[in-house]
């Protein structure tokens, strides 16, 4: 039996839904013209005025935002309310230069919270749920959207922020944490915390929902056997809101979108094609009915494919599967399209845990790659032949996969740098 947390919104007829999101987009798209000057210029910039759009198919008339655009006009770029009705901000992290700063007005952090709540009761929540949440808290959105949607359903929620691993399982332990919510690399971790304590008897999760990072399905089946639960996965961007843009369901055959907030489309990345459901290219959002900052056409830069084919779980927003990578993260290796969830899947599938650190350098005019990856306790030997067989399993296994060279060194269990929130996979020496 599906949960729903608004049945009605979830389960309404695509053609209902339609309307519905024409009827937001022109209150938007008139709401853009008249208050945020930045994107009127990049319009009347395109030779685009309101007056040309008369629907929601017009929207490929618009122009595309990126992060460029939001970072160049710093720090109020695509502000379209006056600050004082606004009552929150949040920044994106680990980024260099000008940060990206998102502003919300209460309306905006009422949809933010509706959002995750309905990803909450997908992965079973109810308001008897003891909702963990170890994503980092401040300007990061991980915290904050996942606290919102727990108060919403009126869980117990318990904001431990990210860190403090001692902390965090003695209340996970002391007072029944039911539903955990983090970044998958720190679901790991805590996997192993649990396991080397010997405690998983006391540990009373049943769910976690993971996102903020690429992981893959081998990654998933690990976390759900350390830690005794089913994973489900959470998809946003601080851009357009945080997590919750889009989420599992019991399915768990793709990420279904509020599709009431946010419309999706997906593009060609070097010909800015719009490409039909089922074909692979670079998601791009618009955000609906968002009043502050009201984004239009975002490029998320995230490689995925949208479907909109009936799901079991009687849900019938269209779905985004789990992005491949990101086209601008992605890495180019002796022409090669490389992405670190390929090398992650074929390391959980030879027996490794996920914990690895990719090393991209040239030499000699030639890129070089090579991947540190960490021995399990079951798997680590000291003996120097028996280790240099198993990395050349590695390399085989790996060129299988990406039809390129990677040179693989395995070291010690707890050697690599564990991460409490994004994991940093990839280090990238080449001066391009």
């Amino acid at each position: 039996m599906s949960n729903y947390f608004q049945k009605d919104i979830e389960t309404m007829p695509r053609e209902q839904l339609k309307a519905l999101q024409n009827e937001k987009f022109m209150k938007q798209i008139q709401h853009v013209w008249n208050d945020c000057p930045d994107y009127r210029r990049k319009m009347e910039a395109a030779g685009v005025s309101v007056d040309d759009i008369k629907s929601i198919d017009d929207i490929s008339k618009l122009p595309f935002l990126s992060k460029d655009d939001l970072r160049e006009n710093y720090p109020t770029a695509m502000l379209a309310k006056p600050l004082s009705e606004c009552v929150r901000i949040q920044s994106t992290s680990g980024t260099t230069g000008k940060r990206v700063i998102a502003y919300y007005t209460q309306h905006d952090v009422d949809l933010w919270d509706e959002c995750c709540a309905r990803a909450i009761v997908a992965a079973g929540g109810t308001k008897d749920d003891v909702v963990h949440v170890s994503y980092g808290y401040g300007l990061f959105t991980g915290g904050p959207g996942l606290n919102g949607g727990s108060h919403m359903l009126g869980s117990l929620t318990l904001p431990m922020s990210s860190g403090n691993t001692d902390r965090q399982l003695q209340f996970m332990t002391d007072l029944g944490s039911t539903i955990l919510c983090c970044t998958p690399s720190y679901a790991a971790y805590l996997g192993e915390a649990v396991t080397e304590r010997g405690i998983k008897d006391q540990i009373k999760l049943k769910a976690g929902i993971f996102g903020a990072e690429a992981w893959s399905e081998e990654m998933r089946r690990d976390i759900e056997k350390t830690l005794g639960i089913k994973a489900y996965d959470i998809y946003g961007l601080t851009e357009i809101s945080g997590p919750g843009v889009s989420f599992e369901c019991e399915a768990q055959t793709g990420m279904h979108i509020n599709e009431d907030h946010f419309y999706a489309e997906i593009i060609d990345p070097d010909t800015l094609e719009v490409l039909p459901h089922g074909e692979q290219g670079e998601l791009v959002f618009t955000c609906l009915d968002k009043e502050a900052f009201p984004v239009m056409r975002y490029r998320t830069r995230d490689i995925c494919v949208l479907t909109d084919e009936p799901c079991s779980c009687g849900r019938t927003h269209v779905k985004m599967v789990k992005p491949r990578g990101r086209s601008d993260d992605m890495l180019i290796i002796k022409g090669v399209n490389v992405f670190p969830s390929q090398i992650e899947a074929v390391m959980i599938q030879q027996g490794y845990q996920a914990n690895y650190q990719i090393i991209v350098d040239r030499v000699n005019n030639s890129d070089t790659i090579e991947v540190n990856i960490e021995m399990t306790p079951e798997n680590y030997t000291a003996d120097a032949e028996k280790v240099a067989k198993m990395e050349k399993e590695l390399v085989a296994a790996l060129k299988s996969m990406l039809g390129i060279l990677v040179r693989v060194k395995l070291v010690a269990p707890q050697t690599i740098v564990r991460s409490e929130g994004k994991a940093v996979r990839v280090i990238d020496n080449r001066k391009i």
